[in-house]
């Protein structure tokens, strides 16, 4: 967590080292980031980074915190208005999910390579923290929707979508490049991505329900 010097930071000065960290983080995954460049970039002292932050861990896993943060709270604040049939909801959900994804490009690297399972010390400390997490958004997403049409049991269910929807989401990112942001270019893919998803959604919900 970040020390008290942090948080007394101006604003503007926190969310430049925020928003550079992450940056970095994103482009070179947590091995192969630097503390200089990071520093360099946010025109802070090395010495004055290692005030607000313990070490390079401790700053990586609050931007991990202040990034998921981001994204479930734009998820839970939308879930209310999702439709309470299942596959329509998956659709929507994950429709809401990719937007997030595609408008901040960054802060989707830097949990792509977060969650990328290898064998290294700091991803299984990522997995440990966050993998509870995760699972409560999916299932969120089962929330309030009828099930009882499924041939299987509702946990194993869950994770043959969550499954899915990560690997369609990656795949799905890598091919498309958004660029400035542009409305109708971030609309144009959205519609694609939802046109493919829901030819996708289909073969699953031929094999799961009657």
């Amino acid at each position: 967590m970040p020390k008290k010097l942090f948080h007394e930071l101006h604003e503007d000065k926190k969310k430049r080292i925020i928003s550079v960290s992450i940056s970095e983080f994103a482009k070179y995954g947590y091995a192969d980031s630097s503390t200089n460049r990071i520093v360099k970039a946010s025109e802070i002292s090395k010495g004055s980074l290692f005030k607000y932050f313990e070490n390079k861990e401790d700053l990586y896993f609050y931007l991990l915190d202040f990034v998921t943060g981001e994204l479930n709270a734009n998820l839970y604040q939308k879930l209310g208005t999702l439709s309470t049939n299942l596959f329509e909801r998956i659709i929507q959900y994950s429709e809401l999910e990719f937007l997030w994804y595609i408008q901040n490009p960054e802060k989707y690297k830097l949990i792509i390579k977060a969650f990328s399972k290898n064998d290294t010390e700091i991803y299984r400390k990522v997995e440990a923290r966050f993998n509870y997490a995760g699972q409560n958004v999916y299932y969120s997403v089962l929330e309030n929707v009828d099930t009882k049409s499924l041939n299987w049991d509702k946990r194993k269910v869950l994770h043959v979508l969550k499954w899915f929807l990560q690997g369609f989401n990656a795949d799905f990112i890598e091919r498309i490049e958004v660029q400035n942001g542009n409305k109708s270019e971030i609309n144009q893919i959205r519609n694609e991505y939802v046109t493919h998803l829901t030819d996708y959604i289909d073969i699953l919900k031929k094999g799961i329900i009657d």
